[in-house]
Parts: C-alpha cells; structure tokens; sequence
C-alpha cells in the first residue's frame, strides 16, 4: 500500500493516541503551515508549541518523527522541484476518510499558518480563503462515484501546492521571531484561522464537490 511509501501508517500508528488531534493528516497540517514561515522547530520547541495548543507531551519517538518531517517538509517546499505532498490516506481508503482527511489537513495548515503569525501577502488572502473552503468540506454519499474521484484528485493537486506558493520568496524566520511561542492567544488565532473564508465566495476546484457548507 502507498500508506507505508508516503509515511501514514507510520503517522498513523505514533499519533493515533493523541486525543487532541483528529488524525495524522490533520498534525501534518499543521506543521506544513508552521513551516512555512518558520524554520523547522527543535524537539525541545516542537513540545512547547504543542502545549500552547494543549497537546500532552509527546513520546521520544513521536516527537523524533514529528521534527524529522518538519525539516524534510520545509527542504520540500524550498525546493523548485514542486515534489511536496499532503500526507493523506492512499486511495484503497474509502472516499469519505480520504475527504475528511484532506478537510483536517487543510485546516491544521490554516492553524499553523495563524500561529506563526505570519503575515499574508496581498496575493495570498484568496489563497487561504479557498484553503479554509476546502477545510469545511463536508462529504455526501452521492460524491462517491467517479466524478467524486476525479474532483477529489483536483482538490488534492490544488491543495498540494498552496503551501508551495506560499513559502515563495518568503524568508522563513527562527521559531523565536514568530508568535509560535510568545505570540497572541490561542482562541484568538483559531478564530482568525477559522474565519478567514468570511465573505468570500468558494473557488471554482473547491466547487466541484458541491459541498454542504456549514453555516
């Protein structure tokens, strides 16, 4: 299974403990997003990150896994290659978990990207609006087809390089010089996280799964 290949079941078997998370994709997304503006995190400042978030300490080796993939993904998205991928479930999932999964992904990057406080450059606002709808996706039976498929693939290659267009000719700056641990409080930036879709209309990708929106 391309789970092995891509790290899941890894992923999924060290943190599927972790209350505080609803998956390995959603973490990731996290850790995407803080790399994007942030150099990669130490073991010592990935722990207290999470505690801000009120995560409980992790394992050694969750944690060793947890900033080796911090310091790969930011090699990745410094790259021109354009090889960066979401870790998400492989397509021997059902379609519902593998929607869900790209859901929390998008969302934990939202997250990440907030914490850091990174500041969102004139042509990146329609960018994470989009990313903040295909966070709210809401998965309905009639998508499981093969039009469902192909839309999720779309979605997946258009979620796949947001975080690439948005470390370009960004400077990624120490842990220290981010909010990641001194910054503004943490509902404060889950709200703005959360909100950033308000008053904006959905992109035409995100539109093809026809989603119920929550209101």
């Amino acid at each position: 299974m391309q789970d092995d290949i891509s790290g899941w079941s890894e992923w999924s078997a060290r943190f599927a403990k972790v209350s505080e998370l609803s998956g390995a994709s959603e973490l990731h997304g996290l850790l995407t997003g803080i790399v994007v503006v942030s150099q990669p995190p130490t073991a010592s400042e990935w722990q207290a990150i999470l505690a801000r978030i009120g995560f409980e300490p992790l394992p050694d080796e969750a944690l060793q896994l947890l900033t080796e993939e911090a310091e790969d993904t930011a090699a990745t998205l410094a790259d021109d290659e354009l090889d960066f991928n979401p870790l998400l479930p492989d397509d021997d999932h059902p379609l519902i978990e593998r929607v869900d999964a790209l859901a929390h992904w998008s969302s934990g990057l939202l997250l990440g990207f907030g914490l850091t406080g990174g500041k969102i450059r004139p042509d990146e606002s329609e960018i994470l609006r989009s990313l903040s709808d295909v966070a709210g996706l809401i998965y309905n039976d009639e998508d499981d087809d093969e039009e469902g498929e192909e839309s999720y693939t779309d979605l997946v290659e258009y979620v796949r390089l947001i975080p690439v267009s948005l470390g370009l000719g960004r400077e990624r700056l120490p842990v220290a010089s981010t909010s990641l641990l001194t910054g503004k409080p943490l509902a404060q930036a889950i709200h703005d996280a959360e909100t950033t879709d308000e008053h904006s209309a959905a992109s035409s990708v995100v539109e093809l799964f026809h989603p119920d929106r929550p209101s």
